[in-house]
Protein backbone atom coordinates (compact mmCIF):
# COMPACT_ATOMS: atom_id res chain seq x y z
CA UNK A 1 0.00 0.00 0.00
CA UNK A 2 1.27 3.47 -0.18
CA UNK A 3 2.70 4.98 2.45
CA UNK A 4 0.10 7.83 2.83
CA UNK A 5 -2.76 5.19 3.46
CA UNK A 6 -1.48 3.76 6.31
CA UNK A 7 -1.28 7.17 8.62
CA UNK A 8 -3.76 8.13 10.69
CA UNK A 9 -6.36 9.63 8.60
CA UNK A 10 -6.03 12.89 10.50
CA UNK A 11 -2.18 13.36 9.98
CA UNK A 12 -1.39 13.85 6.10
CA UNK A 13 1.36 15.80 7.14
CA UNK A 14 3.63 12.88 9.13
CA UNK A 15 4.48 11.30 5.73
CA UNK A 16 6.23 14.58 4.74
CA UNK A 17 7.61 15.48 7.87
CA UNK A 18 9.04 11.92 7.77
CA UNK A 19 10.65 11.85 4.27
CA UNK A 20 11.49 15.44 4.40
CA UNK A 21 14.00 14.56 7.24
CA UNK A 22 17.64 14.75 6.02
CA UNK A 23 19.58 13.30 8.57
CA UNK A 24 19.03 10.63 11.17
CA UNK A 25 19.31 11.32 14.97
CA UNK A 26 23.15 11.62 16.16
CA UNK A 27 24.39 8.35 17.80
CA UNK A 28 28.18 9.26 17.71
CA UNK A 29 30.64 8.18 20.81
CA UNK A 30 29.42 10.97 23.67
CA UNK A 31 25.72 11.05 22.36
CA UNK A 32 22.86 9.97 24.11
CA UNK A 33 21.42 6.83 23.50
CA UNK A 34 18.92 6.38 20.73
CA UNK A 35 15.23 7.14 22.17
CA UNK A 36 12.41 5.18 21.20
CA UNK A 37 8.79 6.48 22.20
CA UNK A 38 5.98 3.67 20.97
CA UNK A 39 2.27 4.44 21.23
CA UNK A 40 1.05 1.36 22.23
CA UNK A 41 2.25 -2.21 24.09
CA UNK A 42 2.58 -4.33 20.63
CA UNK A 43 4.50 -2.28 19.19
CA UNK A 44 6.72 -1.20 22.27
CA UNK A 45 7.78 -5.01 23.23
CA UNK A 46 8.52 -6.14 19.46
CA UNK A 47 10.50 -2.96 19.20
CA UNK A 48 12.21 -3.63 22.50
CA UNK A 49 12.94 -7.22 21.47
CA UNK A 50 14.26 -5.74 18.06
CA UNK A 51 16.69 -3.02 19.71
CA UNK A 52 17.90 -5.09 22.14
CA UNK A 53 20.75 -3.21 24.69
CA UNK A 54 21.19 -1.21 22.14
CA UNK A 55 18.41 2.09 22.53
CA UNK A 56 15.95 2.81 25.68
CA UNK A 57 12.43 1.73 24.62
CA UNK A 58 9.35 3.55 26.03
CA UNK A 59 5.72 2.53 25.45
CA UNK A 60 2.57 4.95 26.09
CA UNK A 61 -0.55 2.64 26.22
CA UNK A 62 0.15 0.29 29.09
CA UNK A 63 -1.92 -3.06 30.22
CA UNK A 64 -5.51 -2.53 29.90
CA UNK A 65 -5.48 0.94 27.85
CA UNK A 66 -7.56 1.33 25.16
CA UNK A 67 -5.17 3.37 22.52
CA UNK A 68 -8.92 4.33 20.79
CA UNK A 69 -9.80 6.37 23.41
CA UNK A 70 -6.02 7.48 24.84
CA UNK A 71 -5.16 11.15 25.19
CA UNK A 72 -1.59 11.94 25.61
CA UNK A 73 -0.75 13.33 28.93
CA UNK A 74 1.66 16.28 29.62
CA UNK A 75 4.54 14.04 30.55
CA UNK A 76 3.72 11.63 27.09
CA UNK A 77 4.12 14.91 25.12
CA UNK A 78 7.36 15.72 27.08
CA UNK A 79 8.54 12.00 25.92
CA UNK A 80 7.54 12.19 22.69
CA UNK A 81 9.71 15.31 22.03
CA UNK A 82 12.65 14.21 23.61
CA UNK A 83 12.75 10.60 21.65
CA UNK A 84 14.73 10.31 18.47
CA UNK A 85 12.02 7.95 16.89
CA UNK A 86 8.63 7.78 17.65
CA UNK A 87 6.68 4.57 16.03
CA UNK A 88 2.84 4.25 16.35
CA UNK A 89 0.19 2.13 14.60
CA UNK A 90 -1.48 4.37 12.49
CA UNK A 91 -5.13 3.21 10.18
CA UNK A 92 -6.90 5.76 13.26
CA UNK A 93 -6.54 3.75 16.38
CA UNK A 94 -4.63 6.90 17.82
CA UNK A 95 -6.91 9.08 16.54
CA UNK A 96 -6.60 11.01 20.48
CA UNK A 97 -3.13 11.74 20.44
CA UNK A 98 -3.27 12.94 16.21
CA UNK A 99 -2.66 16.63 17.09
CA UNK A 100 0.55 15.50 18.90
CA UNK A 101 1.59 13.45 16.32
CA UNK A 102 1.14 15.95 13.83
CA UNK A 103 2.84 18.59 15.56
CA UNK A 104 6.01 15.94 15.94
CA UNK A 105 6.21 15.17 12.50
CA UNK A 106 6.49 18.27 11.14
CA UNK A 107 9.18 19.40 13.22
CA UNK A 108 11.06 17.20 11.92
CA UNK A 109 11.11 13.85 13.98
CA UNK A 110 11.15 10.46 12.68
CA UNK A 111 7.39 9.74 13.23
CA UNK A 112 6.24 6.30 11.67
CA UNK A 113 2.94 4.45 11.33
CA UNK A 114 4.51 0.62 11.44
CA UNK A 115 1.40 -0.24 9.27
CA UNK A 116 3.05 1.48 6.50
CA UNK A 117 4.07 -1.64 4.26
CA UNK A 118 0.95 -3.37 4.64
CA UNK A 119 -1.10 -3.89 0.98
CA UNK A 120 -4.55 -1.97 0.76
CA UNK A 121 -6.02 -4.79 -0.39
CA UNK A 122 -4.82 -6.74 2.65
CA UNK A 123 -6.61 -3.91 5.23
CA UNK A 124 -9.92 -4.99 6.01
CA UNK A 125 -12.48 -2.03 5.61
CA UNK A 126 -15.34 -2.78 8.04
CA UNK A 127 -19.45 -1.33 6.95
CA UNK A 128 -19.98 0.47 10.55
CA UNK A 129 -16.42 2.02 10.08
CA UNK A 130 -17.26 4.66 6.93
CA UNK A 131 -14.98 4.16 4.64
CA UNK A 132 -11.61 3.53 7.21
CA UNK A 133 -9.51 0.54 7.48
CA UNK A 134 -9.45 -1.40 10.67
CA UNK A 135 -6.26 -0.72 12.43
CA UNK A 136 -6.55 -4.09 14.38
CA UNK A 137 -4.09 -5.85 11.65
CA UNK A 138 -1.82 -6.89 15.15
CA UNK A 139 -4.12 -10.20 15.03
CA UNK A 140 -3.11 -11.39 12.41
CA UNK A 141 0.92 -12.28 12.88
CA UNK A 142 1.66 -12.60 9.15
CA UNK A 143 0.82 -8.49 9.42
CA UNK A 144 2.45 -7.67 12.75
CA UNK A 145 5.48 -9.30 10.48
CA UNK A 146 5.40 -6.43 8.13
CA UNK A 147 5.20 -4.10 10.98
CA UNK A 148 8.41 -5.97 12.35
CA UNK A 149 10.27 -5.18 9.01
CA UNK A 150 9.50 -0.93 9.17
CA UNK A 151 10.51 -0.99 12.53
CA UNK A 152 13.90 -2.29 11.30
CA UNK A 153 14.13 -0.21 8.73
CA UNK A 154 13.55 2.51 10.63
CA UNK A 155 15.65 1.83 13.03
CA UNK A 156 18.56 1.32 10.70
CA UNK A 157 18.12 4.82 9.42
CA UNK A 158 18.04 6.21 13.09
CA UNK A 159 20.96 4.14 14.07
CA UNK A 160 22.56 2.79 11.18
CA UNK A 161 25.72 1.77 13.13
CA UNK A 162 23.26 -1.22 15.20
CA UNK A 163 21.51 -2.18 11.62
CA UNK A 164 23.29 -5.80 11.54
CA UNK A 165 21.99 -5.97 15.34
CA UNK A 166 18.66 -4.89 14.88
CA UNK A 167 18.57 -7.69 11.79
CA UNK A 168 19.76 -10.36 14.00
CA UNK A 169 17.41 -9.50 16.92
CA UNK A 170 14.37 -9.26 14.61
CA UNK A 171 15.18 -12.89 13.29
CA UNK A 172 14.66 -14.46 16.42
CA UNK A 173 11.36 -12.79 16.74
CA UNK A 174 10.09 -13.48 13.48
CA UNK A 175 11.14 -17.55 14.01
CA UNK A 176 9.34 -16.98 17.43
CA UNK A 177 5.90 -15.59 16.10
CA UNK A 178 6.11 -18.31 13.11
CA UNK A 179 6.18 -20.73 15.90
CA UNK A 180 2.83 -19.14 17.67
CA UNK A 181 0.91 -18.41 14.46
CA UNK A 182 1.35 -22.46 13.95
CA UNK A 183 0.34 -23.23 17.52
CA UNK A 184 -2.87 -20.67 16.69
CA UNK A 185 -3.71 -22.60 13.20
CA UNK A 186 -3.25 -26.18 15.00
CA UNK A 187 -5.84 -24.70 18.17
CA UNK A 188 -8.88 -23.15 15.57
CA UNK A 189 -8.76 -25.44 13.45
CA UNK A 190 -9.30 -28.00 16.38
CA UNK A 191 -12.48 -25.69 17.06
CA UNK A 192 -16.26 -28.01 15.58
CA UNK A 193 -16.98 -25.92 12.75
CA UNK A 194 -20.23 -25.14 14.13
CA UNK A 195 -18.32 -23.54 16.69
CA UNK A 196 -16.32 -21.61 15.39
CA UNK A 197 -17.41 -18.06 16.64
CA UNK A 198 -15.63 -15.67 18.22
CA UNK A 199 -17.69 -13.16 19.81
CA UNK A 200 -16.40 -10.52 21.93
CA UNK A 201 -16.99 -6.77 23.17
CA UNK A 202 -15.95 -5.06 20.19
CA UNK A 203 -14.94 -6.09 16.68
CA UNK A 204 -10.94 -6.40 17.38
CA UNK A 205 -10.35 -9.58 15.88
CA UNK A 206 -11.50 -9.67 12.22
CA UNK A 207 -7.85 -10.03 11.04
CA UNK A 208 -7.92 -12.71 13.29
CA UNK A 209 -10.99 -14.46 12.04
CA UNK A 210 -9.99 -14.09 8.72
CA UNK A 211 -6.21 -15.85 9.10
CA UNK A 212 -7.93 -18.48 11.02
CA UNK A 213 -11.36 -19.01 9.81
CA UNK A 214 -13.27 -18.22 12.00
CA UNK A 215 -16.17 -16.09 12.19
CA UNK A 216 -15.78 -12.83 14.35
CA UNK A 217 -18.59 -10.55 15.88
CA UNK A 218 -18.53 -7.67 18.04
CA UNK A 219 -21.33 -6.21 20.35
CA UNK A 220 -20.08 -2.61 19.46
CA UNK A 221 -17.73 -1.90 16.70
CA UNK A 222 -14.45 -1.65 15.42
CA UNK A 223 -13.98 1.95 17.84
CA UNK A 224 -14.40 1.04 21.44
CA UNK A 225 -16.25 4.77 21.12
CA UNK A 226 -19.55 3.74 19.26
CA UNK A 227 -22.45 2.03 21.23
CA UNK A 228 -24.25 -0.82 21.25
CA UNK A 229 -28.14 -1.03 21.34
CA UNK A 230 -30.64 -3.34 21.33
CA UNK A 231 -31.10 -4.35 18.07
CA UNK A 232 -27.51 -5.57 18.62
CA UNK A 233 -27.98 -7.03 21.72
CA UNK A 234 -31.13 -9.20 20.19
CA UNK A 235 -29.27 -9.98 16.85
CA UNK A 236 -26.01 -11.71 18.94
CA UNK A 237 -28.24 -13.63 21.16
CA UNK A 238 -30.79 -14.82 18.22
CA UNK A 239 -27.17 -16.36 16.58
CA UNK A 240 -25.96 -17.47 19.90
CA UNK A 241 -29.16 -19.45 20.44
CA UNK A 242 -29.64 -20.60 16.83
CA UNK A 243 -26.20 -21.91 16.31
CA UNK A 244 -26.04 -23.05 19.60
CA UNK A 245 -22.83 -21.23 20.57
CA UNK A 246 -21.26 -22.27 24.00
CA UNK A 247 -19.09 -19.28 25.22
CA UNK A 248 -18.42 -15.70 24.89
CA UNK A 249 -15.52 -13.48 25.75
CA UNK A 250 -14.74 -10.46 27.27
CA UNK A 251 -11.90 -8.39 26.29
CA UNK A 252 -9.00 -6.57 28.76
CA UNK A 253 -9.50 -2.61 27.59
CA UNK A 254 -13.47 -2.87 28.05
CA UNK A 255 -16.46 -3.45 30.45
CA UNK A 256 -17.90 -7.00 30.02
CA UNK A 257 -21.59 -5.23 30.62
CA UNK A 258 -22.45 -6.04 26.40
CA UNK A 259 -21.49 -9.33 27.39
CA UNK A 260 -23.20 -9.78 30.27
CA UNK A 261 -26.33 -8.43 28.40
CA UNK A 262 -26.21 -11.19 25.71
CA UNK A 263 -25.65 -13.74 28.68
CA UNK A 264 -28.91 -12.79 30.22
CA UNK A 265 -30.54 -12.50 26.90
CA UNK A 266 -29.37 -15.92 26.31
CA UNK A 267 -31.16 -17.30 29.40
CA UNK A 268 -34.46 -15.40 28.44
CA UNK A 269 -34.71 -18.15 25.44
CA UNK A 270 -33.81 -20.97 27.13
CA UNK A 271 -30.04 -21.29 26.24
CA UNK A 272 -27.20 -21.40 28.27
CA UNK A 273 -24.12 -19.56 26.97
CA UNK A 274 -20.92 -19.07 29.16
CA UNK A 275 -18.17 -16.40 29.49
CA UNK A 276 -15.03 -18.53 28.44
CA UNK A 277 -12.27 -15.79 29.53
CA UNK A 278 -10.71 -12.63 28.68
CA UNK A 279 -9.00 -11.65 25.75
CA UNK A 280 -6.49 -9.36 25.06
CA UNK A 281 -7.55 -7.36 22.00
CA UNK A 282 -5.84 -3.87 21.90
CA UNK A 283 -3.45 -4.54 24.95
CA UNK A 284 -2.22 -7.68 26.30
CA UNK A 285 -1.06 -8.33 30.05
CA UNK A 286 1.09 -7.27 32.83
CA UNK A 287 5.19 -6.05 32.33
CA UNK A 288 7.18 -8.85 33.08
CA UNK A 289 4.38 -11.62 32.24
CA UNK A 290 4.55 -13.44 29.22
CA UNK A 291 1.16 -12.58 28.51
CA UNK A 292 3.01 -8.95 28.39
CA UNK A 293 4.05 -10.05 25.15
CA UNK A 294 3.26 -9.99 21.47
CA UNK A 295 3.84 -13.63 21.50
CA UNK A 296 2.40 -14.43 24.78
CA UNK A 297 -0.81 -12.15 23.79
CA UNK A 298 -0.85 -14.40 20.85
CA UNK A 299 -0.63 -17.86 22.78
CA UNK A 300 -2.94 -16.67 25.02
CA UNK A 301 -6.05 -15.26 22.56
CA UNK A 302 -5.49 -18.76 20.65
CA UNK A 303 -5.08 -21.19 23.69
CA UNK A 304 -8.35 -19.47 25.34
CA UNK A 305 -10.41 -19.23 22.88
CA UNK A 306 -10.14 -22.87 21.38
CA UNK A 307 -10.96 -24.18 24.79
CA UNK A 308 -13.70 -22.15 25.16
CA UNK A 309 -15.29 -23.11 22.01
CA UNK A 310 -15.10 -26.92 22.60
CA UNK A 311 -11.11 -27.42 20.46
CA UNK A 312 -8.08 -28.54 21.83
CA UNK A 313 -5.13 -26.69 23.33
CA UNK A 314 -3.33 -27.12 26.92
CA UNK A 315 -4.05 -24.89 29.20
CA UNK A 316 -1.19 -23.68 29.34
CA UNK A 317 -0.27 -22.54 25.64
CA UNK A 318 2.39 -23.86 23.23
CA UNK A 319 5.37 -23.15 25.29
CA UNK A 320 3.57 -23.94 28.68
CA UNK A 321 3.71 -20.35 30.39
CA UNK A 322 0.28 -19.37 30.61
CA UNK A 323 -0.55 -17.97 33.71
CA UNK A 324 -3.85 -20.11 35.49
CA UNK A 325 -6.68 -19.29 34.64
Amino acid sequence: MSPLRALLLLLPLVLLACEARETPPNTSPGHSRLSIVCTTGMITDVTTRIVGDEADVTGLCGPGVDPHTYKATRRDVELLRAADVVLYNGLGLEARMADVLVRLATDGKLVVPVTSELDEDFLLTPEEFEGHEDPHVWNDPAAWLSAIDVIVATLGEAAPAHTAAFARNADTLRSEIDDITDYARTCYASIPPDQRVLITSHDAFNYLGRAFDIDVLGVQGVTTESEAGLADIERLVELIVTRKIGAIFTENITTDHSIRALVEGCDARGWRVVIGGEVFSDAFGAPGTYEGTYVGMIDHNATLITRGLGGTAPAAGRNGKLSAE
